[in-house]
């Protein structure tokens, strides 16, 4: 959903966009790249910043795209032209969704030295996550997926079929994880160049993102924690099917309160922007307005999830859409169900209906 108050957010670089293959800065040894994704949400933004680690002078990549040609070609095009002759020391990934984490094993290995491998580093949580999508489809697609779907109404028997057949659908893009990697966690401070960068854990997005903040740049790698024009999905999944995931992304929120006001954001999606803790309250107040719509709609009638799609989402959803938006009307049901607002009852059909 679009931001009705973004303009309470400020863009320090106005409309200025990386060019494709190429880099903007926006501090020094900070650079902003973006990269094509073949979906409705058509860019992530990825970062590098300027590193030495063990003497030798370099970048650690932040995030990696999907894993396709056109990516890797964007990739190739920026260690040609804007890494100063220098290589990839790391890749450090927020965490294990597709755009995120896709070529983090390609990038790995591409920059791997005999005497010098290039790591890995993400939350031990997300990484275990990735290795088992990337070889069994999680929550996304196939049967599980499909038959965790119609328990919450989205019973179309095309959309059904569609689903089942998405079991390679994190693979497709995620092909590989690397076989090694070096753990991140909340509060850890992790030394990336001449600046401190504070890991800040994350959870009802994925199971456990992080965000990396920098108090000497005034600078946070949001991730998709807090993102500018749109909000950020927070979905229950097939594996995790009484999980109470926008509670958990609520209470991550406002443990970022405490950050400056105002710290330059770097979001995985939009354009880097000022105005955190507006945000923050402009997020709070979205779901505050969902929970409510969806309370009011159970107490006329006892409702199902997919019921509550147009409702929640007033625009046409394609299918990719639709699993997205079923995990988050899911998750808006289940916080309500969870804090005794709402009761849940399986009926007949084997479609769970929840009532005020």
């Amino acid at each position: 959903m679009a931001n009705p108050r973004e303009a309470e957010l400020s863009y320090p670089l106005g409309d200025a966009l990386p060019a494709p293959g190429r880099s903007l800065e926006l501090a020094p040894g900070v650079r902003w790249l973006r990269m094509g994704l073949p979906f409705a949400l058509d860019h992530i933004n990825l970062w590098l910043l300027r590193d030495e680690i063990d003497g030798q002078a370099g970048w650690t990549v932040v995030d990696c795209g999907v894993a396709n040609e056109a990516t890797r070609e964007l990739w190739e095009q920026v260690f040609a032209s804007e890494l100063d002759g220098l290589p990839v020391l790391r890749v450090i990934v927020t965490h294990f969704h597709p755009d995120h984490m896709g070529l983090a094993a390609w990038l790995c290995e591409r920059w791997h030295k005999v005497d010098r491998a290039c790591r890995l580093w993400m939350s031990a949580t997300d990484f275990q996550l990735a290795r088992l999508a990337s070889s069994s489809t999680v929550g996304m697609g196939g049967e599980t997926a499909a038959a965790f779907f119609a328990s919450h109404g989205l019973t179309d028997p095309e959309a059904q079929a569609k689903i089942r057949a998405r079991s390679s659908y994190y693979p497709s893009m995620v092909p590989a994880v690397p076989p090694a990697y070096r753990r991140l966690r909340e509060g850890q401070v992790l030394p990336i160049g001449v600046h401190d960068w504070r890991c800040i854990a994350g959870y009802g997005h994925a199971p456990e993102h992080i965000s990396l903040y920098s108090a000497s740049l005034g600078l946070m790698i949001s991730g998709d924690m807090v993102l500018p024009r749109i909000s950020t999905n927070v979905s229950v999944v097939d594996v995790e099917p009484e999980a109470d995931p926008l509670r958990l992304y609520l209470d991550s929120l406002q443990a970022l309160l405490p950050l400056p006001a105002d710290t330059l954001v770097l979001p995985s999606h939009g354009k880097p922007f000022r105005g955190l803790h507006a945000r923050i309250d402009q997020l709070q107040e979205h779901h505050r307005e969902r929970l409510d719509e969806v309370l009011a709609a159970c107490a006329e009638s006892p409702r199902d999830a997919a019921s509550l799609l147009p409702m929640m989402f007033k625009r046409a959803l394609d299918l990719h859409q639709t699993t997205f938006a079923m995990g988050e009307a899911v998750a808006h049901l289940n916080t309500l169900w969870l804090a005794g607002r709402l009761q849940r009852r399986r009926e007949a059909d084997g479609v769970f209906r929840f009532s005020a």
